[in-house]
């Protein structure tokens, strides 16, 4: 497969949605001025339980076939990585059972995903010392950021199971990011490229006036 071969995608962008959302960041819907509990308690704050995972995305959903997977790390590394799906699958698999929030005000309890961990492919990469953030990049073109300690920790995968089946392609199947620890539009589906570099890029939501961290015990829904 050419390194740049297209996946099929269907639907599109829900311009609406978008424009809705850009509202809410600058009206600063949803936030409740809650102070953080240090995590006194398991659901943070202006959050709702929900029992099952609702499925959010812009209105585009590829159609990402096993045979023309890739997962790219570039950038400020000392190796570039690009792996098919046979090579993604041959790297260590751990398991990890997680509660995830979204900035939609859900949260989802003990999620349980199976994947590669950010360390593993972070020492196959070996970033450069002048690296210190990430973009990721997903085959719908879908983008969003993190610092690289935020990606470089213990609890971060690259996920391809939920609750012991492949993640359905609603759910972002092949592959997606898991970052428990922040509001899970940090966690991008599709992921098909992770480029560290040594400046901040915001991606599509923090231009739009969504926060750059996005915490969800400090509730950095905007910013």
């Amino acid at each position: 497969m050419a390194e740049d071969d297209p996946v099929p995608v269907t639907g599109a962008v829900r311009e609406k949605l978008v424009a809705r959302k850009q509202d809410w960041a600058r009206e600063g819907r949803l936030l409740t001025g809650a102070p953080d509990a240090a995590h006194a308690v398991r659901l943070p704050p202006g959050q709702t339980e929900v029992k099952h995972w609702p499925v959010l995305d812009l209105g585009v959903q590829p159609d990402v076939a096993k045979e023309k997977f890739r997962l790219r790390m570039e950038g400020l590394v000392e190796q570039r990585i690009a792996l098919d799906w046979d090579q993604f699958l041959a790297l260590e698999q751990v398991d990890l059972v997680t509660d995830i929030h979204c900035v939609t005000q859900w949260s989802l309890y003990d999620a349980r995903f199976q994947g590669v961990p950010a360390r593993t492919l972070l020492a196959m990469a070996r970033p450069l010392p002048t690296a210190r953030f990430i973009s990721f990049t997903s085959y719908d073109g879908y983008t969003t950021n993190v610092p690289l300690e935020a990606f470089d920790d213990t609890d971060v995968l690259l996920a391809h199971s939920w609750n012991g089946a492949p993640l359905t392609r609603e759910h972002g199947g092949p592959v997606r990011v898991v970052l428990p620890k922040l509001y899970f539009w940090k966690s991008p589906k599709w992921v098909t490229r992770i480029e560290l570099l040594a400046e901040d890029r915001p991606g599509f939501w923090e231009v739009r006036g969504y926060h750059n961290n996005g915490d969800p015990w400090l509730e950095e829904r905007y910013g």
